[in-house]
């Protein structure tokens, strides 16, 4: 019953800001057009329709605000109209009572704000579906931004979220496409994301690690976190000074190279992605800024960790071989891949889903991102998709997400960025450190301890499970003992080939530079 009157709430809203008609009057259809007509009988409205939408869109909560702000970053499917109001969603919805935040601050921190902090802003700076942020500064004067966790949002997320369960059911018993695009997991798993949003402590824990793994790449800044003052409804961090990514004229301006950040942009999703598996999954303009000061100059800000993206070295490996397999235009090889992994049927065959992807993307290539619509590409392959009953892989939702974010801050930014080329030379270097001697080397490193702990230890746990079996089994036992110690031998002998090897690296580099100063 709880379900029904959401839903029933959600038509009303909708038919409140005539949103239904904005739908329908996108469709061409003359059965659809007339609908559209009947609807929007004895109906008027003094906002603009982007407003309407975006007033809707708040007052559904934080689910389709998410939704909303994934809109406003595509320009090139919606309306312009309607995508700069969409835009407002990203951080300005609007904010709930400075008193009330103020008191969530002193019971999650247990001290009055006056003894926690040198100063504090009532007013908040950025008010989002989510969570709104204030500034204040630290009784020894360092500057910090402390986010605050919209009361009530734990109720209002499980409705909704249970609302979507309930859908993704039907959808899959109802839908011919059901099993081969597994709502129920997609919803599961957009579930899990937006739980782990709303414990701030999470959050912060995310911004950590990706300013750990960022520390080496000069293109990005990620806040330092106040631990001492991070709950699981308010964290403290350190204060961002920098022009929000969409002020691109202001950026401009101010002497930024927008071209090479757009190029930047596109470095450090990748490397996020493949290289670290670990990536800031909600990267629409209100959360990417780009700093002004002169010991950072056109570096990156991020901003709001609580989607963060993970994939496993499997994950990596296969989507790091089909984007370079597109890249070289070998379609042969992603419709393998394809099948390897297990994402279409064992009985495709492979010529077939070649040509069909071949025709998908062959007309994208060697155009620049202003001719190329990723929503347009992803379309095609969806079509393709259900022609071959490609399963919907739940853990790259957020990845294909966020890979639409990149694409349109590159077209904000570069419109002529050819997101094919500046990909393709950081995606063909990864692979060739994860293949060759050198990958090979750096495993083996990463693995000794575990052998020199279990080589030792194998001959006397197979010998302790030989004596626990029945006596027509010894003989199978017997033999697997005696291959494990070939095995074992061999492994030996590598390890010990390899630092033999090692030594003579390093050896032959000291002689050379012992005799290169004429020391002899």
């Amino acid at each position: 019953m709880r379900y029904l009157l959401r839903l029933l709430r959600i038509v009303v809203t909708l038919l409140r800001y005539g949103v239904d008609e904005l739908v329908l009057s996108g469709f061409k259809h003359r059965w659809i057009m007339a609908l559209a007509w009947v609807v929007s009988r004895g109906r008027s409205y003094d906002e603009p329709r982007g407003v309407r939408l975006r007033l809707a869109l708040e007052a559904l909560g934080p689910i389709f605000i998410k939704f909303g702000q994934v809109l406003s970053t595509r320009r090139d499917l919606i309306p312009p109209d309607i995508a700069t109001e969409l835009a407002r969603l990203q951080d300005r919805v609007p904010p709930f009572p400075a008193e009330q935040s103020q008191r969530m601050i002193e019971q999650a921190l247990g001290k009055p704000v006056a003894e926690l902090f040198g100063s504090f802003d009532a007013q908040p700076v950025a008010s989002a579906s989510i969570a709104q942020v204030h500034f204040a500064t630290l009784k020894d004067g360092r500057e910090v931004a402390i986010k605050v966790l919209r009361p009530g949002m734990l109720r209002v997320i499980d409705e909704d979220i249970a609302l979507l369960h309930t859908l993704a059911r039907w959808v899959e018993r109802l839908s011919a496409d059901g099993k081969r695009l597994r709502p129920r997991e997609v919803v599961a798993e957009f579930d899990m994301y937006l739980h782990d949003e709303l414990d701030l402590v999470r959050e912060a824990a995310n911004a950590a690690q990706l300013r750990r793994n960022m520390a080496d790449l000069p293109l990005i800044i990620v806040p330092e976190m106040h631990w001492e003052l991070c709950t699981s409804n308010v964290i403290v961090m350190e204060r961002m000074k920098g022009v929000p990514i969409s002020q691109v004229q202001r950026l401009r301006d101010a002497g930024i190279d927008i071209k090479k950040l757009a190029r930047d942009g596109v470095t450090i999703f990748f490397t996020q992605v493949f290289r670290d598996g670990f990536f800031h999954a909600d990267m629409h303009p209100g959360n990417i800024q780009v700093s002004l000061a002169p010991e950072t100059f056109g570096r990156y800000i991020a901003l709001d960790f609580g989607i963060i993206g993970t994939l496993t070295e499997v994950d990596k490996e296969y989507l790091a071989q089909n984007f370079i397999a597109f890249f070289r235009r070998d379609y042969k090889r992603v419709a393998e891949l394809h099948v390897e992994s297990g994402w279409v049927p064992a009985d495709t065959r492979i010529e077939q889903l070649e040509q069909a992807i071949r025709a998908t993307c062959e007309p994208h290539f060697d155009r620049p991102l202003k001719d190329i619509s990723l929503g347009q590409v992803l379309l095609r392959l969806f079509q393709t998709s259900r022609r071959f009953n490609v399963e919907v892989q739940p853990q790259l939702v957020l990845l294909q997400k966020t890979l639409l974010n990149v694409e349109g801050l590159g077209r904000e930014l570069d419109p002529d960025l050819d997101l094919w080329s500046t990909a393709k030379p950081f995606l063909e270097r990864w692979m060739n450190e994860q293949v060759g001697w050198r990958a090979l080397l750096r495993r083996m490193k990463d693995e000794a301890p575990l052998y020199a702990k279990l080589l030792p230890e194998l001959p006397r746990l197979l010998h302790r499970q030989l004596q626990s079996q029945q006596p027509d089994q010894r003989p199978l036992l017997a033999a697997l003992v005696r291959e494990q110690r070939r095995t074992n031998r061999l492994l030996a002998g590598l390890l010990w080939g390899a630092t033999g090897f090692l030594a003579g690296v390093v050896v032959a580099r000291w002689l050379l530079r012992y005799f290169s100063h004429g020391t002899f």
